[in-house]
């Protein structure tokens, strides 16, 4: 049997606790006797811990009495994690903890929690695409991968956001009993046992800028109503009477994206409302948001969202 545990704290996300633990223990259906996980959960707050939602929490140990070796140890997120105050008892138990566990890692801002126990140094790392950004800025040293579902750096795996702690739990579980063992559990949970694409399917693209008359909000009107149309610097500096060489300087600076990745993005943005919320035709919807062809736009979405068009829409379409 392989051991699991995760560590319980107020305000954790509830999902994040019982998501993975829900594919160890539905595992446990399909391997044999004495194959499977044994699951414990280690409390950082006396009974009850509340989680998020308001639900209350128990725990099998609390950290001064909790074993210290595991096969698999996992801290979860919570929503105020990136901005709260450290917690220096679960790091200092985490110092002692990972560097015995056969695999570690986290769910979602829960990598918050490892980086503060200074785990996160040197390492690839995966975040809630909302904040990747904070991850990054907070701690420098971590290579934050903003894109990915889950990442694997030697021991330690490190999800996105809440749900993709299934999908690295299912991992896991191929990881120690095979792809069918897992495909079974994902059936079992009505989940996809590997999912196509990575976070940018689920995230905006486009960020409101915080000046409505800045040049960057007025270009993004502009192209969000021209959509269809070719745009070229000289034609955008146009708008906002500039220089291109100036214009293209400042909207850089103030948009962190140049010119032509922001039209990109705007294209993919509006590509996607069609798609969730219209029955136009692949081809039509190509066409009207300025992707010339429907194979550039399928091209496009496979290298940004990882996914082609037909499979985004089939996944988001807003049903009537």
């Amino acid at each position: 049997m392989k051991s699991v545990a995760i560590v319980l704290f107020p305000h954790v996300q509830s999902l994040d606790v019982a998501g993975p633990l829900d594919v160890f223990s539905e595992a446990n259906r399909f391997v044999g006797q004495g194959e499977g996980y044994t699951i414990v959960t280690i409390g950082a707050a006396p009974y009850p811990i509340l989680a998020s939602n308001g639900m209350p929490l128990g725990a099998r140990f609390d950290l001064s009495d909790a074993p210290l070796q595991f096969d698999i140890l996992l801290v979860p997120g919570g929503p105020d994690l990136p901005v709260s105050a450290q917690m220096p008892h679960v790091s200092a138990w985490l110092h002692k903890a990972t560097p015995l566990a056969g695999r570690f890692g986290s769910i979602c801002t829960g990598a918050f929690i490892l980086g503060h126990a200074g785990l996160l140094d040197g390492k690839q790392v995966a975040t809630h695409w909302s904040h990747a950004q904070q991850l990054a800025d907070l701690f420098p040293e971590a290579q934050v991968q903003a894109d990915r579902i889950y990442v694997r750096d030697g021991a330690m795996m490190t999800s996105a956001g809440v749900t993709a702690g299934i999908d690295m739990a299912l991992a896991l579980v191929a990881e120690d009993h095979g792809s069918a063992i897992a495909l079974a559990v994902a059936k079992r949970l009505l989940v996809v046992a590997q999912r196509q694409g990575g976070q940018s399917q689920f995230s905006p693209y486009l960020n409101a800028p915080a000046d409505d008359e800045s040049p960057v909000a007025k270009i993004q009107r502009y192209v969000m109503e021209h959509i269809g149309e070719p745009f070229s610097v000289e034609r955008l500096a146009e708008v906002v009477a500039m220089s291109p060489r100036s214009f293209a300087r400042v909207f850089a600076r103030d948009a962190k994206v140049t010119p032509a990745e922001f039209v990109q993005r705007a294209r993919i943005d509006a590509a996607r409302h069609l798609l969730e919320g219209s029955e136009m035709a692949i081809k039509a919807v190509a066409w009207h948001c300025g992707f010339g062809s429907a194979a550039r736009m399928r091209l496009i979405f496979s290298q940004r969202l990882g996914v082609t068009p037909t499979q985004y829409r089939d996944s988001f379409r807003k049903k009537a």
